[in-house]
C-alpha cells in the first residue's frame, strides 16, 4: 500500500510539474489545459484528478516560407501531429468514459445494498431492531467501502492513462516541432543560396 501510493505522489508530482511547464509553454504554443472533469471523469472522494492537454501545438500552420518542399514537409508536420493528438485524445475520452461506467456501476452496486439493508431493518421485529440495525450499519459502510476502493480504483487506472496519452501528445508536438523547424531550416537554406 505504501508503494502504491509512493508511486502515485510521485506521478501526480510529476504530472504537477508537466502540467506547469505546458501551462508556461501555451502561451507560445497556444495549446489549452482543459480540466478531466470535462473529459468525464468524477473523481471519487479524496482523488485528485490531472488535467488533460489538448489541441497542436502553435506553430501549425504556418506553412508560408515559400519554398514548396519546406511548406509540403510542415503540411506533412501538422497532419501527422493532429492525427495523434486526435489519437491520443480518444484514448482520454475512452479512459474517461470507461471510469465513469466503473464507478456509476460501483454506486449503484452500493446503493442496492444499502436498501437491502434499510429494508431488513424495517421488516425486524420491534426486540430484534437494534440487532439488525447494528447489521444494517456494518453492511452499509462495507458497501459505501467497496464502492469507494472501486471507484479510486477506476480513477486511478484512468489517470494513468491519460498521463500516457498526454505524454504522447507531447512527443507528437515536440516532433512535429522539431520537423516544421528543419524544414523552415531547409527552406533558409535553399533561399540562402
Amino acid at each position: 500500500m505504501n508503494k502504491l501510493l509512493a508511486t502515485l505522489i510521485a506521478g501526480l508530482f510529476a504530472t504537477s510539474v508537466y502540467a506547469q511547464t505546458q501551462t508556461q509553454s501555451t502561451a507560445s504554443t497556444g495549446t489549452t489545459m482543459t480540466p478531466a472533469a470535462s473529459q468525464g471523469v468524477t473523481p471519487a472522494a479524496g482523488t485528485t484528478v490531472v488535467g488533460t492537454q489538448s489541441g497542436m501545438s502553435g506553430a501549425a500552420g504556418t506553412t508560408a516560407t515559400g519554398n514548396a518542399d519546406a511548406d509540403k514537409d510542415i503540411a506533412k508536420a501538422d497532419q501527422k501531429e493532429a492525427k495523434e493528438v486526435a489519437k491520443q485524445d480518444e484514448k482520454i475520452n475512452k479512459a474517461s468514459t470507461q471510469a465513469s461506467e466503473k464507478k456509476a456501476k460501483a454506486q449503484h452496486k452500493a446503493d442496492k445494498k444499502i436498501a437491502d439493508a434499510q429494508q431488513k431493518v424495517a421488516k425486524a421485529d420491534p426486540e430484534d431492531q437494534a440487532k439488525a440495525s447494528a447489521k444494517a450499519e456494518k453492511k452499509i459502510a462495507d458497501a459505501q467501502y467497496d464502492a469507494q476502493k472501486t471507484m479510486i480504483k477506476a480513477d486511478e487506472k484512468a489517470q494513468k492513462k491519460i498521463v500516457d496519452a498526454n505524454a504522447d501528445k507531447a512527443k507528437a508536438q515536440a516532433k512535429a516541432t522539431e520537423k516544421r523547424a528543419e524544414a523552415m531550416a531547409d527552406a533558409h537554406k535553399d533561399a540562402a543560396k
